[in-house]
């Protein structure tokens, strides 16, 4: 008989013996679960999340290999061909419309203006009388001269008659070789106030002339500066009249000196070099003209030089002092490669253009014909607002996108316009799309700048 006494586990609640419960143990797996039961409970819940996700995942891979996305659709572009064709070489510059020949007109003698004989604004020939100062005082000093003239000839002619018979009475001795002399001199002396006169007089036609003011060469006159009954004066400075010669003209503008030697290559070759006039807006050809000359310095202070050209102005198109834009055509460019000058798209690279390219794919024994465009890398040449001169990089013939640039890049799919869907942006005038097309000035530019 076991002397120790039950412990109390073994007790019931009335003190009597219950059965015995089992001892734990702190080591055994089992035991440490249920003294920790909330350690492991989150174990399936993470399982089934991974396996759901598991099989989403297969499911849309494996869908996704079955179902092919859509491709977008093509970009829809105008294009136009590279051509060959001929460009102008060319400087533009703000050029001054000046006269040939620009006169102010004064007074050269006092009086009083008797009548004014042309129109404000008067095309006048040359000689044409244009005011009369009165001629009166003028005409009597005329007179007086001319009587002078006349009484100094008379008495040149009676000292000549005296001369002669001295000569006579000499050769024989008569008179004495002294009086011959001295009416030798007196004859000198009488020549010399003949001539006196005839100075005088001489002088006073030319105040008389003076009166009559002519127009010293063709052009069109101002606006009048003096009435007729007005009292003028030759040391007064205001003019009676301006007069500007406007046939020929010539237009005056600066180039850099950059152009310098392409001009003279040009001038020593005997090349004629044009010059057009245009208007403010560079939208209207006013006149064409020629070079007549370059100035002889170089402005220091800005890098350029004058060039002075000449124009007929028949039509009198061109006005003194007004302002127009000059081109000089220093040269033409014969059988180059063009194409628009709105195609030519820039990056940090250089000029590219988008090149349309076609490619004939096979896939399951069926043909496709793929229209893409390719960024082509180019080298320019000459170019204006028209037309640009490419030198490297595309062969003529080639064809290029014209609009919808922005929605285009390497092997981008596009669909060519047929004619009539829409205007043909290679052509002068033609409408441009939004979105970062480049924008082309309907009809500014004439058939002479595009160089075709």
């Amino acid at each position: 008989m076991n002397n120790q006494e039950p412990s109390a586990a073994g007790k019931s609640p009335s003190g009597k013996p219950g059965p015995s419960l089992p001892q734990s143990n702190p080591g055994h797996p089992a035991d440490a679960a249920a003294a920790n039961p909330d350690k492991h409970h989150w174990l399936p819940g993470v399982l089934i999340a991974a396996t759901l996700i598991l099989v989403v995942a297969f499911f849309i891979y494996s869908h996704g290999k079955k179902t092919k996305l859509p491709m977008p659709p093509p970009v829809a572009i105008n294009v136009i061909p590279v051509r060959q064709g001929d460009i102008q070489v060319l400087v533009r510059a703000i050029a001054s419309v000046q006269p040939v020949y620009t006169v102010s007109i004064s007074p050269r003698v006092d009086g009083r203006v008797e009548s004014v004989n042309y129109q404000e604004g008067q095309m006048v020939a040359s000689n044409d009388l244009l005011a009369v100062i009165d001629p009166g005082p003028y005409a009597a000093q005329v007179t007086a001269a001319e009587g002078q003239l006349a009484r100094d000839k008379a008495v040149l002619e009676g000292a000549q008659v005296d001369l002669q018979r001295y000569l006579t009475a000499v050769q024989k001795n008569a008179v004495p070789k002294q009086q011959y002399d001295d009416q030798l001199a007196l004859v000198h002396q009488d020549e010399g106030a003949v001539k006196y006169d005839e100075g005088q007089l001489a002088g006073t036609k030319v105040q008389l002339d003076y009166c009559y003011i002519r127009a010293p060469f063709a052009g069109r006159v101002g606006l009048r500066m003096v009435d007729p009954g007005n009292v003028v004066h030759a040391a007064n400075t205001n003019a009676l009249l301006v007069l500007a010669q406007l046939q020929p003209i010539t237009v005056v503008f600066n180039v850099a000196e950059d152009y310098l030697p392409q001009i003279q290559e040009q001038l020593k070759g005997g090349a004629p070099l044009t010059v057009e006039a245009w208007d403010r807006a560079e939208e209207n050809k006013i006149a064409t003209g020629s070079f007549l000359t370059l100035d002889n310095l170089i402005d220091s202070s800005t890098g350029t030089i004058k060039v002075k050209s000449v124009f007929s102005n028949e039509d009198l198109s061109l006005f003194p002092n007004q302002f127009v834009n000059a081109k000089l055509i220093i040269k033409t460019l014969h059988g180059v490669n063009l194409v628009p000058s709105f195609a030519v798209q820039r990056n940090p690279t250089g000029a590219f253009v988008y090149a349309v390219t076609n490619e004939t794919v096979t896939t399951n024994g069926m043909t496709t014909n793929i229209t893409a465009v390719t960024m082509r890398s180019i080298s320019i040449g000459t170019a204006n607002d028209t037309v640009t001169e490419v030198t490297k990089g595309l062969h003529s013939g080639e064809t290029i996108a014209t609009n919808n640039f922005n929605k285009l890049g390497e092997g981008v799919r596009v669909k060519v316009r047929q004619p009539g869907e829409e205007h043909n942006l290679g052509k002068p005038g033609a409408a441009t799309n939004s979105g970062g097309d480049a924008q082309h000035k309907h009809g500014k530019k004439s058939q002479t700048e595009k160089g075709s």
